[in-house]
C-alpha cells in the first residue's frame, strides 16, 4: 500500500470533512463545487504557502518537516491518534535499502504466560492485521463461542475480527452499538495501514472487506483513525446475557508485535457477575473426588477371571 497515496487521501478526506464556518473561516454565502475546506484554507490555517500543501496532497513532495506536519494536523483538527498516523504516512524511509516487510506473527512463549496468568478473564492475542493468534476459553466464549477453540493454532484457519466484525452475523449481534464497534475495527485498520505499508496480506483483507460490506467500504473511505485502546462495550451473549465489558488493549512498548486484548467489568456489577458466570460454564470438567473411605476402582488381579463350568 502506497504510504504517499494513502497520505494524499487522508489529506482530501480529511478536508472534506471540515466546514469553513466551524473554523471561524468567511464564505460570503458563495456556492462551493465540493464541500469541506479548499486546499488554500487549509494551507492558510497551516500557515504554509498554497502551492506547498498542494504538491503535500497530491503526493509531490516527500520531505515535510515535523514542525509543518503538526501545523496541518492543528488546522484539520486532528487528535492524537489522528496526529501520529498523519506523522507515519508522511514519513520517509531511508534511502540505500528496501523498506522490509513486517515478520511474520507468532505468540511468544512469554505472550503465552501472559495469557495463561489472567485465565478467568477473558481475553485473546491478536495480530497487527486484527488475526486471532490465540486466546483463553473465556476469550473464546465472549467473543466467539460458535467458532472451533483450536482454530487460532492453524494458520490457514485463524480467525480475524475485522472479518467477524463485518461479515459474521453471530459476531455482530453480540454488540448493541455494532456501529462503534465497526468504526474501531475500521479505525484500527487505517492506524496498521500507516504502520506497515508493506504487509502483502493488508490489502487483501482490506479489498476483500470492501467487496463484501458495502458499510466498510464506506466506513474505510472516511478516513477516520480511532485508536482502541480502551472502550466499552454493550454485548447481547447468548449464555450469560447483556453485558458491559471493558475491552482493553495490551502492547508491547516497541508497538510492532502481537497484542493482549482483554475483556473486564465493573466489580460487583451485574456485567462482573455475568463474566464470572462464563468463566465458570467454561471451566474444564473434573471428575468428583471419592469420599473419604469409599471403595475405589482398580484392576482385577492377575489370574482371576470368568468362571467356566
Amino acid at each position: 500500500m502506497d504510504k504517499q497515496g494513502q497520505l494524499a487521501d487522508f489529506l482530501q478526506a480529511r478536508r472534506g470533512q471540515l466546514r469553513p464556518e466551524d473554523l471561524g473561516l468567511r464564505t460570503y454565502g458563495e456556492r462551493r463545487r465540493v464541500p469541506g475546506l479548499r486546499r488554500e484554507e487549509v494551507a492558510m490555517l497551516a500557515g504554509i504557502s498554497a502551492p506547498y500543501y498542494a504538491r503535500l496532497e497530491q503526493g509531490q513532495s516527500r520531505n515535510a518537516s515535523r514542525e509543518v506536519l503538526d501545523a496541518i494536523a492543528g488546522a484539520l483538527r486532528l487528535d492524537a491518534s489522528e496526529r501520529a498516523h498523519l506523522h507515519a504516512l508522511a514519513r520517509v524511509p531511508r534511502r540505500g535499502r528496501p523498506a522490509e516487510r513486517p515478520r511474520t506473527e507468532r505468540v511468544t512463549a512469554a505472550t503465552r504466560a501472559l495469557l495463561a496468568a489472567v485465565e478467568g478473564t477473558p481475553a485473546l492475542v491478536m495480530g497487527r492485521r486484527s488475526d486471532v493468534l490465540a486466546w483463553n476459553r473465556q476469550g473464546h466464549a465472549l467473543f466467539a463461542g460458535h467458532l472451533d477453540f483450536g482454530s487460532p493454532d492453524d494458520p490457514g484457519l485463524r480467525p480475524n475480527m475485522a472479518r467477524l466484525v463485518f461479515l459474521d452475523a453471530h459476531v455482530r449481534d453480540l454488540y448493541t452499538d455494532w456501529p462503534a464497534k465497526a468504526r474501531a475495527v475500521v479505525g484500527n485498520l487505517r492506524l496498521t495501514a500507516g504502520r506497515y505499508p508493506n504487509d502483502p496480506l493488508l490489502p487483501v483483507l482490506i479489498g476483500e472487506l470492501t467487496m463484501r460490506s458495502p458499510e466498510f467500504a464506506t466506513m474505510w473511505a472516511d478516513h477516520r483513525i480511532i485508536a482502541c485502546d480502551v472502550a466499552d462495550y454493550e454485548m447481547r451473549h447468548p449464555l450469560v446475557g447483556t453485558l458491559t465489558a471493558t475491552q482493553q488493549t495490551v502492547q508491547s512498548p516497541q508497538g510492532d508485535g502481537p497484542a493482549l486484548v482483554v475483556a473486564t467489568a465493573e466489580p460487583g456489577s451485574p456485567s462482573a457477575t455475568a463474566l464470572a458466570l462464563l468463566a465458570h460454564s467454561t471451566a474444564p470438567q473434573q471428575a468428583p473426588r471419592p469420599l473419604p473411605g469409599a471403595p475405589t476402582d482398580t484392576a482385577a488381579p492377575t489370574g482371576t477371571g470368568t468362571r467356566t463350568s
